[in-house]
């Protein structure tokens, strides 16, 4: 029979504790879970592929449309993260960064968002740990930023999905909606102009339209406005289809 020897005085083995996105694995939970999230943005399609993948990594997500909206949230509930959208309705994003950036207690995560790329030095420049470029639709890409700024670098690299999230179509129809609402204004001012240029570009974005987005840069000219109407009614035309169509055979 053979002998087995219990090495029982042997001195004991601490290892070191498993990181919490390993550890999600390993109790089956969802990689964010328990964190609650502040999205300021205006647009609609946005907001539904981060609704989305807040679901999907178990975060809880808040939405407010503009900083006013914001800041009235925040006087009420302190989120561990806040993802800002730099071209808002009543203002500029970086207003809220930086009134967060120094508040106390500070959010654990700021982050500023937008469909231009020099946003980016905008954003950490009033404050924020990090950028999200817009469109948003990696959901490792969302992970991995979110627990770069929670947990450091090491966790961060564990992520490995590769899943793209897309927005629901009717939540890209009503941006098109707004786009033509607020295109139909009469004579705007400056500051609406560089609003619904930013807007439009970004929903151009997350629609891979480049004509939109091209076109979404000359509406101060009649004739650059002009061709975004038409541009944005075909879209319209285009997403309807699907949408409302009756069934086959109906």
């Amino acid at each position: 029979m053979p002998f087995f020897k219990c090495e029982a005085d042997l001195p004991p083995v601490f290892l070191p504790p498993l990181p919490q996105t390993v550890r999600a694995v390993v109790a089956g939970a969802l990689p964010l879970s328990g964190l609650t999230l502040l999205l300021v943005e205006d647009s609609r399609v946005t907001s539904d592929v981060m609704r989305l993948m807040c679901q999907r990594l178990g975060a809880r997500l808040r939405r407010a449309e503009t900083l006013r909206a914001a800041q009235e949230h925040l006087k009420v509930y302190r989120p561990d993260g806040v993802i800002i959208d730099l071209g808002l309705p009543d203002g500029r994003g970086e207003t809220l960064i930086r009134e967060l950036a120094l508040s106390k207690p500070r959010p654990k995560v700021i982050l500023g968002t937008s469909g231009d790329a020099s946003g980016r030095m905008a954003a950490l420049a009033a404050g924020a740990n990090g950028f999200l470029e817009k469109p948003i639709e990696s959901l490792a890409m969302f992970q991995s930023t979110i627990l770069h700024h929670l947990l450091g670098p090491t966790e961060a690299d564990l992520v490995t999905s590769r899943a793209v999230i897309s927005p629901d179509p009717l939540a890209m129809h009503d941006d098109l909606l707004h786009a033509v609402d607020l295109l139909a204004t009469a004579d705007p001012d400056p500051a609406q102009s560089r609003y619904l240029s930013g807007f439009v570009s970004g929903l151009a974005l997350v629609a891979h339209d480049a004509a939109m987005g091209e076109a979404a840069h000359h509406i101060e000219d009649p004739r650059g406005r002009a061709r975004l109407a038409a541009l944005l009614s075909a879209k319209l035309a285009e997403e309807r289809e699907p949408l409302f169509a009756p069934p086959a055979g109906g």
